[in-house]
């Protein structure tokens, strides 16, 4: 009985982000962030019990991967393509501008790439390379949020916000599939950027709330381009 518990908290991980993409596409932005999250409360577990119950499985890590696209892939690139589509229809965008909104689906495709990665290489036991899934599924769905929660800016520097989305989009497609080391917080006890890291995730969230993990994100890629102190020799 106990091998099935890693792999039904999976299933949850997969069903929470099922509703998250039907909230994308129904408006509902708040609500799909809220389910994203959820998700990544069900992928944290679901690795914490395989590990706690020794019940790894060929299975559960195809099962993870999967539930982990729809999740943090499918999910966030549905709520940035319903608002980049909101926008060309509200601006009566045409041919190639008109095509804008689709781009957002590349952050589901190099998110599938990011997984098959992870899942054959050896060298992401304690820490990553490239970006992490969840991550980049945090940044863009409280991208969406803050861009949602100003309309009228929206509209008014609607084009240069496309091109800027566009720019970004490629920018963390590349780092999910990047060569770059990026620190996992189950190094708590022996990476000293993690405490660096949540001493600057808490002036950020009370200042953004929700909003606040574009800047938490951000923050993170910058302390692992940094690298690792190294400990000084006694």
């Amino acid at each position: 009985m106990k091998r099935h518990i890693p792999n039904t908290l999976t299933c949850l991980n997969l069903f929470s982000g099922c509703l998250a993409v039907v909230m994308a596409f129904d408006g509902q932005f708040t609500l799909a962030f809220a389910f994203i999250l959820l998700s990544a409360v069900f992928d944290f577990f679901d690795g914490l019990a395989a590990r706690a119950l020794d019940a790894h499985s060929p299975i559960g890590k195809d099962l993870d991967s999967l539930a982990d696209d729809v999740s943090f892939g499918v999910a966030p690139a549905s709520m940035l393509f319903n608002l980049l589509q909101q926008v060309a229809v509200a601006q009566s965008w045409g041919g190639a501008c008109a095509l804008l909104p689709y781009v957002a689906f590349l952050i589901a495709v190099f998110s599938a790439l990011r997984l098959a990665k992870f899942n054959n290489d050896s060298r992401q036991t304690t820490s990553f390379i490239g970006l992490p899934v969840p991550a980049n599924a945090l940044f863009w769905a409280s991208y969406v949020l803050f861009l949602n929660g100003n309309p009228e800016r929206v509209q008014q520097w609607a084009f240069p916000l496309a091109l800027l989305t566009l720019a970004l989009v490629l920018l963390f497609s590349w780092l999910l599939v990047s060569e770059i080391p990026m620190f996992s917080l189950k190094k708590m006890k022996s990476d000293r950027r993690i405490p660096f890291f949540f001493i600057g995730c808490i002036p950020l969230f009370a200042l953004f709330s929700m909003k606040a993990f574009v800047p938490i994100i951000i923050w993170y890629i910058l302390l692992s381009l940094i690298g690792e102190p190294k400990q000084k020799k006694a």
